[in-house]
């Protein structure tokens, strides 16, 4: 048996095996999750420069009634008569409003001029309800009411009100939003239920939490792959919030079989665990989890948004940000994008040089950070003066600086599968032949461990087992050839194993298949670039069908060969129901293909 090995990764993945995670929750001894948040200092006591009042706040929500915890920060000298701009902000999932980052929000922006108010979301830390997963009829009604405060037209549960907030109208006060991961999510959801934003920053995002969770890069109708490691992670997590921030209050309690979470996301977890997609079940599913995801009311979202998403993120890869970037640029909203260098997957507590650190207050010092500032003072201080930057900019490994465009560069260069496992860049080159392989009723490629990654733990480099995958691997470079953005694949399969039962009415049994692209080095090391895959739910094996890969910003050096696979399975995700063999041919007038969004070189 052989085992195709890739090497060690980039900074940011040997960052994922040593950082420390601040918050680390132990979870029915069982499984160990984290908020995904920036790393910040503990919150501290008040400074010269801003006073903090803890506040709380009543709201309904879901047809229940809870109280938000929330803090205000106000800048010294701000008062009625010297009104400013304010930021809101939240956590990310499992944090709370006392959390590094969250604080760290509040603190920054308040030394800066601006009134912050930071909270809790619903269902963490103090503050009640049910885990809503940024539902915009429950999350961004409640986060409204923040905004209702900030606009002096309701007090807080002690009386205390705010009228040193800049206003645009009688009860518009001019307010921005700021978070990431499960705190940029409600930035979105808020902003369509409440015309009243007028900036929003969410980092680290997703779009679409259907093809977060269980993503199909084949077919988006057709239930995807479960990400069973993530998303058991997140689950596990949010059912313990009451064991782990010890509270007795109901309105955060659902029943015995849904401790803490609203019903339907907990039916959405157990639906993707129990590995059966009938059709009327995974309609629901799908339905609920875009219910609650930017993809569903992005039609309503008319804030300026500058959206900062990461490329080590296999949680929330750089496709989930295009798709709401592009969204929002086709309906004339003001819509910039940074594909920084830090996500979910590696560098949050351990940034590479240069790039946005909270920790270390660099907003002034670093790309994104002065990104963020000019796009704040440009849309809640009204400087016309603030340079917001270019349209799409991208973090590369490979130079100093971020390289720009005015849009996502476009696929621009077309490979061919050769029969012969090569990937040539003519039809003509193209060998008659075919090739087999065959999944194990245990998975036989390696990604990612998403739960080693979240707590710090080593993580195996990513392998496949020789029989269990096909590569094609290109001619070794003569030039340096740099690839922004998502690759596309197009390929026809024969699978008469799958064939025969992928008509049964359950999703599951359909055809599943990993595509991934590597970098091989000329002493034969293999890089996964950061760890990325995407798995492909097959609509109809026989039927030829298009993947849109993982989004990437990469430099494939001199001497260094491109290599597509498909793999049969990967540990991170759930897998084939049976064995089902899969054999793909070429000729040079029907092959599958792959392209690339290639900005300099190119590949021979």
């Amino acid at each position: 048996m052989s085992v195709s090995r890739a090497l060690p990764r980039s900074r940011a993945a040997r960052s994922r095996q040593t950082r420390s995670r601040k918050a680390l929750a132990l979870v029915a001894s069982a499984a160990c999750a984290v908020p995904l948040t920036f790393a910040a200092p503990a919150s501290g006591a008040e400074s010269d420069s801003y006073t903090v009042t803890p506040l709380t706040f009543t709201v309904e929500a879901g047809g229940r009634t809870c109280t938000v915890d929330a803090d205000l920060y106000r800048p010294t000298g701000v008062d009625a008569a010297h009104p400013a701009p304010a930021v809101l902000a939240t956590n990310g999932f499992g944090g709370s409003k006392a959390d590094g980052t969250t604080d760290a929000i509040g603190k920054a922006f308040a030394t800066r001029g601006y009134v912050g108010l930071v909270y809790s979301g619903l269902g963490f830390g103090a503050s009640g309800c049910l885990i809503s997963l940024d539902d915009p009829r429950l999350d961004g009604q409640a986060a409204a009411r923040l905004v209702d405060f900030l606009a002096g037209t309701r007090a807080a549960d002690d009386g205390t009100r705010a009228d040193f907030v800049l206003k645009d109208g009688a009860s518009d006060p001019r307010v921005g939003m700021i978070g990431g991961s499960y705190g940029g999510a409600i930035q979105l959801a808020t902003a369509s239920v409440d015309p009243r934003l007028d900036a929003l920053v969410p980092l680290i995002t997703w779009n679409d939490l259907a093809y977060s969770l269980a993503p199909n890069g084949a077919d988006r109708a057709t239930p995807g792959v479960f990400k069973w490691q993530w998303a058991n992670g997140f689950y596990l997590l949010g059912e313990g919030q009451p064991l782990l921030v010890p509270s007795l209050d109901p309105s955060r309690i659902n029943s015995l079989g849904c401790l803490h979470f609203v019903t339907d996301a907990c039916d959405t977890v157990r639906l993707l665990n129990s590995g059966r997609y009938p059709e009327a079940e995974s309609k629901k599913m799908l339905d609920f989890a875009r219910s609650v995801s930017p993809v569903s009311y992005l039609d309503r979202v008319k804030a300026p948004t500058l959206i900062v998403q990461g490329q080590s993120d296999s949680l929330f890869n750089l496709n989930e940000a295009q798709d709401t970037y592009e969204k929002l640029q086709a309906r004339g909203v003001d819509t910039k994008m940074i594909w920084q260098s830090w996500g979910h997957s590696g560098g949050i507590d351990d940034p590479a040089a240069g790039e946005l650190d909270l920790s270390q207050g660099n907003l002034e010092t670093s790309y994104v950070g002065q990104r963020v500032l000019a796009w704040f003072d440009r849309h809640l201080r009204d400087d016309r003066s603030a340079d917001t930057g270019p349209e799409f900019a991208y973090y590369r490994d490979w130079r100093s600086g971020y390289g720009t465009a005015a849009k996502v560069p476009a696929l621009s260069q077309k490979l061919y599968l050769s029969g012969d496992g090569k990937l040539v860049d003519n039809r003509a080159k193209v060998a008659r032949g075919f090739r087999s392989y065959s999944n194990w009723l245990v998975p036989t490629s390696h990604s990612e461990s998403s739960l080693a990654g979240m707590i710090g733990l080593p993580d195996p480099q990513p392998y496949d087992i020789h029989g269990t995958y096909l590569g094609w691997t290109s001619a070794p470079l003569t030039a340096p050839v740099d690839v922004v953005g998502s690759p596309k694949a197009t390929l026809r399969v024969v699978s008469p194993a799958a064939e025969r039962v992928q008509d049964s009415g359950d999703a599951a049994d359909k055809l599943v298949l990993f595509a991934k692209v590597y970098d091989i080095a000329p002493d034969g090391g293999k890089t996964l670039v950061n760890r990325l895959v995407a798995p492909v739910r097959v609509p109809d094996a026989t039927r030829p069908f298009t993947v849109e890969l993982p989004g990437i910003v990469h430099r494939y050096e001199t001497g260094h060969r491109l290599e597509f696979v498909i793999a049969a399975s990967d540990t991170a995700y759930s897998g084939n129901r049976g064995i089902k063999p899969v054999t793909v041919t070429s000729a040079p007038e029907d092959t599958g293909t792959l392209e690339l969004p290639i900005v300099s070189g190119t590949v021979r």
